[in-house]
């Protein structure tokens, strides 16, 4: 019991940590977009603060699913029992996180590869959670205006891969921050790998491998003769 309950906490940390740390870190860009601009250039303006608008907003939510799954937690609750929010964000939130992370000022190219598919909902989530703090990253620490974003379906595993060509560090000049660490636990916890470092040519690059069970083979119809 103990133990399920520290890997309970340790989920919702995680949560937490991730669903703040890219919040507010675009918050914070925004904020200081809007107040340089106000005068000389109002449209602008209005866009930094539509965009504090809406990242608030998401926040909220994400932060209301992961209040219900503490408070589950500690009735007892069942992983089966239905939760009355939304779903967790997944790979198809993927472009709309990267807008959003362009509004911070970082350009993100996304491509997709492989047979596209449903995957298990805890990878879904890891995979989009890698994503979100990898850019999460790149807008606090790379001082680079673009990054790039593969998600490829491979036979037996999902590759999620963010590149940038920016300093090269995740700001204390290590791969030690608390978002990595979260990372590296939730790769391990579904039984995949995750590389994290500088690029020999410059630039920081994160990687993992999930395990995808195999597609469902597809069915022949048989007409009777």
């Amino acid at each position: 019991m103990a133990e399920a309950v520290t890997a309970e906490r340790l989920r919702i940390a995680r949560e937490l940590h991730d669903v703040v740390a890219h919040s507010i870190g675009i918050i914070a860009i925004q904020a200081g977009v809007g107040s340089r601009v106000i005068q000389t250039r109002p449209a602008e303006a209005r866009e930094a603060l539509r965009a504090i608008e809406t990242t608030s907003r998401e926040t909220l939510s994400g932060l209301r699913r992961t209040l219900v799954s503490l408070r589950r937690a500690e009735r007892g609750a069942t992983a089966s029992e239905p939760s009355p929010l939304a779903p967790s964000p997944g790979l198809a939130d993927v472009e709309r996180l990267a807008a959003a992370t362009a509004d911070a000022g970082v350009r993100v190219d996304v491509r997709r590869g492989g047979e596209q598919r449903p995957v298990p909902t805890d990878i879904d989530l890891s995979a989009y959670r890698i994503v979100q703090e990898s850019l999460t990253n790149v807008v606090r620490h790379a001082a680079t205006e673009r990054c790039r974003v593969a998600i490829d379906y491979r036979d037996g595993e999902l590759l999620v891969e963010v590149v940038d060509d920016g300093r090269g560090t995740t700001g204390d000049g290590s791969a030690h921050g608390f978002g990595i660490i979260g990372m590296r636990e939730r790769v391990g916890l579904v039984g995949g790998r995750l590389t994290a470092g500088p690029r020999p040519e410059g630039g920081f690059r994160v990687a993992a491998r999930l395990p995808l069970p195999a597609p469902a083979p597809a069915t022949v119809a048989v007409v009777a003769r």
